[in-house]
């Protein structure tokens, strides 16, 4: 069956620079972004959470700054992207302002989803943002990029966050309708492939050459990002963005290719934390705390009775039933020292015990595997 936006709750599109930026004025397309805005603004109101990752802010800059090259290098790219940054996060808050709605930037690397700290940091950020009815507008950090920043990186980052955030969908906005069998401007006897039931070495295979211009990412990255979405349980899409109102228009049934999730998908990241990490510590809790984990709640600090090891925020620690016996192993989301100061208590006590004021939960359920 083929994917629908209709029936997702959670979705993240991506939107690369070929479609932000205008090539003869190297501004954002103002109309092109009040569509996608519009679109945007439907989704909410139906109920849907919309988070963008958008490409654009080096573009942005390159005239600005007279870096017109064709290739720049690293600390003018990093240089660009500081001065862009502010006009593409400028260009969304008044697309979306205009359907009233709060845009939110982030500004991050695929480091950041990789690592176990900033990744719960990261996901916390989003999670509150959305609960707040915001658009999360994310960007990589490519000012302070440590490696060479290349167009086409924020195909991957958006799958890291589609799987971040356990997004149902992902839509790669690109200049091409979907994934072909060749490359269409090359062929024309290439067909489209309107849904991949499964990624093999004969559809990677079908990776074609980079385009030119300011989007240099390609089918390649678009396939990278889609091994990476689908094996976290998130269905992906590439679909044509050089329409007005694209989202409206998948909606609609414009032609475009999914990519379906790996029915295993959604379990792959609790399985790393259950058979993967060496726990560093361990939570012994009350029968009331591991009654509830028994329903699937989190843990929350109230129904902790002791700590034990040395671990910090990220780090697998093990839960323990009140005979000792192990019945879940999670990601902390404070560490041993932090743990043992809020062990008992409830959240309302936090900031007093630790001078400030942490998360509810000692693990989130996310997080949390059951034995």
């Amino acid at each position: 069956m083929i994917p629908s936006i209709n029936v997702a709750r959670r979705i993240v599109v991506k939107i690369g620079s070929a479609l932000i930026v205008d090539p003869d004025s190297a501004s954002p397309r103002a109309e092109w972004l009040a569509g996608m805005a519009q679109d945007i603004a439907a989704l909410a109101a139906a109920g849907k959470e919309v988070i963008v990752v958008s490409s654009g802010a080096i573009a942005l800059a390159r005239r600005r700054l007279n870096l017109t090259g064709a290739k720049l290098k690293l600390e003018e790219k990093q240089a660009a992207a500081a001065v862009g940054q502010i006009r593409l996060a400028q260009a969304w808050s008044e697309a979306l302002s205009a359907h009233s709605l709060t845009a939110a930037q982030l500004l991050i690397t695929l480091e950041d989803t990789e690592d176990r700290r900033r990744y719960l940091n990261a996901r916390a950020t989003l999670s509150t943002l959305l609960a707040l009815r915001c658009i999360p507008v994310i960007n990589e950090n490519d000012s302070v990029a440590t490696t060479e920043i290349r167009f086409g990186d924020n195909d991957r980052l958006a799958a890291r966050v589609a799987e971040m955030v356990q997004a149902d969908q992902l839509i790669l906005l690109s200049d091409i309708d979907g994934l072909y069998t060749a490359d269409p401007r090359k062929n024309p006897a290439a067909q489209h492939i309107p849904i991949v039931e499964k990624l093999t070495p004969e559809i990677d295979a079908m990776g074609g050459d980079p385009p030119a211009g300011y989007s240099s990412g390609g089918m390649r990255t678009k396939l990278a990002a889609a091994h990476i979405a689908t094996q976290a349980g998130v269905a992906m899409a590439i679909a044509l963005g050089h329409r007005q109102n694209p989202l409206a228009a998948i909606q609609a049934g414009a032609k475009c290719t999914w990519f379906i999730a790996a029915p295993e998908g959604r379990t792959a990241r609790k399985n790393w934390i259950a058979g993967h990490l060496a726990p560093l510590g361990a939570f012994t809790v009350d029968a009331g705390a591991a009654k509830a984990l028994a329903k699937g709640s989190s843990l929350l600090p109230a129904g902790i009775k002791s700590v034990t090891g040395s671990f910090e925020r990220g780090d697998a620690v093990d839960v323990l039933s009140p005979t000792g016996a192990r019945i879940a192993r999670g990601l902390a989301a404070y560490s041993s020292a932090d743990s043992i100061l809020i062990a008992g208590h409830r959240s309302e006590d936090f900031e007093a015990l630790l001078g400030w004021r942490g998360r509810d939960e000692a693990i989130h359920r996310d997080d949390l595997v059951l034995f």
